[in-house]
C-alpha cells in the first residue's frame, strides 16, 4: 500500500490543490494528514490561496481515503465541516515489525517522545520543516508543510510504500529518502 502522507495545510486551497494532484500523481492509495487543516494560526500570516471553504469541498472528495489527526488548530467545528474523523490526538500503523506513531508534533516530537521502543517511528508535522534523525533509538520524521514551508525549506509531502519513506516537493522531486526494512 502506498501513502501520501502531508501536513499543515492551513486552509491554502492552492497548496492543497497542489497536495491532492501530487496524491493522483503518485497514485498513493491513502491520506495520511498530521493536521492543522483548515486555519493558519495567531503564529503564521495568511498562506497564498487562503480559502478553508474550498478546502473543505477538495478533502471531502478523497473522505474514504483519508486518515487524520488533529493539530494545534484543529477545533470541534471543523469536526462539524469535515465527513473524515479530523479530532485524534495520534493514529498507530503498523509497518511491518515496527510501530509507526502518526500525531501533529504540538505534543508529541523529538524533545517529548511518546512511549514507543527502539526501531519504532514517530511521525509528525507542526514545525513546517522536513526532518529524518534518531532519537534514543527512535526515528523521527517531519513531512514539511504542505502550504506554509520554514527555514527555506520547499512546499512538501512524503511518500511510505514497503518501509521506504520519500520526502517530495510538491512537483513530485525527491530530495530526502529513508529506509526503515
Amino acid at each position: 500500500m502506498r501513502w501520501l502522507i502531508a501536513s499543515d495545510i492551513h486552509g491554502s486551497a492552492v497548496w492543497c490543490e497542489a497536495m491532492l494532484r501530487a496524491f493522483e500523481r503518485e497514485r498513493a492509495d491513502r491520506l495520511l494528514l498530521l493536521g492543522d487543516l483548515l486555519y493558519h494560526g495567531p503564529r503564521n500570516d495568511l498562506p497564498e490561496g487562503y480559502d478553508p471553504k474550498r478546502v473543505i469541498a477538495m478533502l471531502s472528495g478523497y473522505r474514504e481515503r483519508i486518515f487524520c489527526v488533529r493539530g494545534n488548530c484543529e477545533a470541534e467545528v471543523d469536526q462539524m465541516v469535515l465527513p473524515f474523523p479530523v479530532l485524534a490526538d495520534y493514529a498507530l500503523l503498523e509497518t511491518g515489525d515496527r510501530v509507526l506513531f502518526a500525531t501533529h508534533g504540538h505534543h508529541y516530537n523529538a524533545d517529548a517522545l511518546p512511549p514507543l521502543q527502539p526501531g519504532d517511528i514517530l511521525l509528525h508535522g507542526h514545525t513546517h520543516i522536513p526532518e529524518c534523525r534518531a532519537v534514543d533509538g527512535i526515528t523521527v520524521m517531519n513531512p514539511g508543510s504542505v502550504s506554509i514551508p520554514k527555514d527555506g525549506a520547499p512546499h512538501s509531502y512524503m511518500t511510505m510504500e514497503d518501509g521506504i519513506f520519500a520526502w517530495k516537493d510538491m512537483d513530485g522531486a525527491e530530495f530526502l529518502r529513508f529506509c526503515a526494512v
